[in-house]
This record gives C-alpha cells, sequence and structure tokens, in this order.
C-alpha cells in the first residue's frame, strides 16, 4: 500500500479527524485470563511484529512496569472486578455497559507521552462463540497489529488486517506490513496530526521497497 488517500484512510477516525502513532517505549506486554501455552502464542505474536517495525522490547517499563497489557475475558462484567483496572480505565463502569451494549468482542485503550508517542495500551478480549472458533494464533496476531500503531477506529470494520492462506493460517497482510515498517522509521515522527503524514509514510513505503 503506497496510496496516500488509502494510508490517510487508515489512520483518519470517524469524526473526521486525522491520528497517527506508534509506540514511543520500549513494549513490556503482560497477558491475563489464558494458560500459559496461550501466552507463549500471544508474545510470541508481539515478537513478530515488534521485529518487523524494528521496535524494541523490554522486561519492565520504570513508569508502568508493564505497558501493554491484555485481558482475556468471557463477559465484560468481570472487568469492574479486576483489582484497580478502574484506576486505568476512565469511567470503566460507564464502558463495560456500552460494550455489552454494542456486543462487542474487543476494545483497545491507549495512553500516550508528552510528544504524543504509545505510552501504554490496554487490550480487551471477550471470548464470545466467534472468538472462541478462531484459532489462538489468529486472535493474537489481530491484536497485537491493531495495538502496534494508532489506526482509526475504523481502519478494519468490515475488513481484517490478516490473511488467510490456503492451509487455514493467518498472516499479515503485506500492504498493511509496509505501513507497520515505514511508521517505524526513525526519519518519521512518533506521532502527527497532520494528514500529510500520508504522503511521508506513502514516501516511506516507496523508499523501503
Amino acid at each position: 500500500m503506497s496510496d496516500p488517500a488509502e494510508i490517510e484512510a487508515l489512520f483518519t477516525r470517524a469524526d473526521g479527524t486525522f491520528l497517527f502513532a506508534r509506540w514511543g517505549r520500549p513494549i513490556v506486554p503482560v497477558v491475563f485470563g489464558v494458560e500459559d501455552a496461550t501466552v507463549s502464542i500471544l508474545k510470541g505474536a508481539i515478537e513478530a511484529v515488534v521485529a518487523l517495525a524494528d521496535h524494541k522490547m523490554a522486561e519492565h517499563d520504570p513508569e508502568l512496569g508493564a505497558n501493554l497489557m491484555v485481558f482475556f475475558i468471557r463477559e465484560w462484567d468481570e472487568l469492574t472486578g479486576v483489582p484497580g483496572l478502574d484506576r486505568l480505565i476512565p469511567d470503566l463502569g460507564p464502558l463495560v455497559e456500552r460494550l455489552k451494549g454494542a456486543d462487542a468482542n474487543q476494545y483497545r485503550s491507549f495512553r500516550f507521552d508528552p510528544d504524543g508517542g504509545i505510552k501504554a495500551a490496554f487490550v480487551f478480549v471477550r471470548m464470545d462463540d466467534a472468538m472462541s472458533a478462531a484459532p489462538a494464533e489468529t486472535i493474537a496476531l489481530s491484536q497485537v497489529v491493531q495495538t502496534i500503531l494508532l489506526w482509526s477506529d475504523q481502519a478494519f470494520l468490515g475488513t481484517s488486517p490478516l490473511a488467510v492462506l490456503e492451509n487455514g493460517a493467518a498472516v499479515l497482510r503485506p500492504d498493511i506490513a509496509d505501513v507497520i515498517r515505514a511508521g517505524y522509521d526513525p526519519i518519521l515522527p512518533v506521532a502527527s496530526t497532520e494528514p500529510a503524514m500520508a504522503l511521508r509514510l506513502s514516501a516511506r513505503i516507496g523508499a523501503l521497497q
């Protein structure tokens, strides 16, 4: 994907504003609500996408400890019982009610450093019938890809950042991989609210190919 208009759409929100951001610090993940085997799958997906971006992971964030928290739950109401989560997620109660009303099966919330770079992300996956039917590898890769950049809230509505091979395995779409690689090029800012950023991303994709 090198068409500036297509790239701009990936970071243009429902209200018409443009917002691009990447992680500005090493990623330190922690996973809740699944068995060790699934934790390993998720961390493997994180390592793969971070390597694609040429970004870094770490064992500890000096400010937050862990800065990428992934929660797997059965029902949204479980979140209100997680100790301290209401301090990390503003208006947790009303959020849970909105997610229940929308019958959502996933939600992501981000925090940002003063320069606009991603500081932390909270990922919530409700294992409804659709999620339960998907392979753990597919869920893991999808969630990590949607967390490595601050995509638009509409970027993957009706579509997916993944493609399914003939053998059923899910892989990252090459055009989305190009955007991720370009987004982490150190020549570009960690965040931007200017739509012209799409032109710069397009140029970097061309230079990297």
